[in-house]
């Protein structure tokens, strides 16, 4: 009787340990993309800051995107590919 309850003991440490691995392995990957959409939402928010102290769109002929929510929104969420969308559709004439 002795050796069935080792045996136990022994099976519900690998699984406890195979938890643990498991469980850090997914909080790496979460940390490790999280501050990747942190760094792109910064870049697009710096992105957007400098179109608008430069006038960049002016020298195209249009107005400055500015800072309403829904363009602070977008350039955070979509970070720099969501600042050249931004820039496309105010170039071709689409006002969010």
């Amino acid at each position: 009787m002795e050796n069935n309850e080792n045996g136990e003991n022994m099976s519900s440490v690998i699984v406890a340990i195979l938890l643990v691995v498991a469980i850090v392995a997914v909080v790496y990957y979460l940390v490790k993309q999280f501050s990747v959409l942190i760094v792109n939402a910064v870049a697009g928010l710096i992105l957007l800051v400098i179109l608008n102290f430069f006038h960049v769109m002016q020298w195209m002929g249009k107005p400055d995107l500015g800072y309403e929510l829904a363009t602070v929104l977008i350039s955070a969420v979509g970070g720099v590919p969501g600042v050249c969308i931004l820039v496309l559709l105010d170039i071709l004439g689409v006002m969010i």
